[in-house]
């Protein structure tokens, strides 16, 4: 049965991405480093749902779940997230390493790892979940900025690397969604996230998750490139009027 490995499923876009994927008849591994999180999702997608603690940070987390699939056919990089508004000149090393480990290592560690599964396959998709801030700097976004244009330069690279392969490679480039990440990103400070979103309607998980069901279901022969989604308002990662 055709296998899809999402990572950072317990919650946001991950976990909507594993309820699109289950419903378009795909077996989900949800993986995530909240394992209580991704076994109640595996149990209610049913039985073609399954658990696997997973830190994409930590390579020997990622070998042992390469190791427990007997096939991979979608690589869903979605693990990821910001830490902090600081300006470049106050900027925080251990904010910005996070950031590096857990977008742009995360991705390549688990790519690695499974890419003789995906090769393997008849047909495989990589989904690489980046974002806008991956193609628009915005100030007091240094880190984040950094983290996702170099994912976005992994993605493209892959991408021409694996021609002539059955693999194909997408670039998932998401604007303001209402998720957890602006909780992570402040820390856990609930007024400051909730901020973020204030006076405008944005995306939802399930909005950019019906993107990736969509990339994963073209025909083998149609690679998707890249796809940019936003609110309707959202021009930039900066622009957004509120009402």
């Amino acid at each position: 049965m055709r296998t899809a490995v999402v990572t950072g499923a317990s919650s946001g876009i991950g976990e909507a991405t594993a309820r699109a994927l289950a419903a378009d008849g795909w077996r989900v591994v949800c993986a995530a480093r909240r394992v209580e999180r991704v076994r109640a999702l595996a149990r209610e997608l049913g039985p073609d749902g399954v658990s696997r603690h997973l830190d994409v940070t930590d390579q020997a987390s990622v070998d042992a779940l390469a190791a427990s699939l007997d096939r991979c056919d979608l690589l869903v990089n979605n693990a990821g997230g910001a830490k902090g508004l600081t300006p470049i000149a106050e900027a925080d090393d251990s904010e910005w390493r996070w950031m590096f480990e857990t977008n742009v290592l995360g991705a390549v560690r688990m790519t690695r790892a499974l890419l003789p599964k995906l090769i393997a396959a008849p047909a495989a998709t990589v989904v690489n979940v980046v974002s806008i801030a991956g193609r628009y700097a915005y100030a007091g976004g240094g880190g984040y900025n950094a983290a996702k244009f170099g994912e976005r330069a992994l993605t493209e690279v892959l991408h021409r690397e694996l021609a002539g392969t059955s693999v194909r490679v997408t670039e998932i480039d998401p604007g303001l969604v209402a998720t957890e990440f602006s909780l992570v990103r402040f820390a856990g400070d609930e007024d400051a996230a909730a901020a973020v979103y204030e006076g405008i309607q944005p995306l939802t998980a399930a909005d950019v998750a019906e993107a990736i069901r969509w990339v994963a279901a073209r025909p083998a022969h149609v690679n998707i490139d890249a796809l940019t989604i936003t609110t309707r308002d959202q021009v930039g990662p900066a622009k957004v009027p509120r009402a």
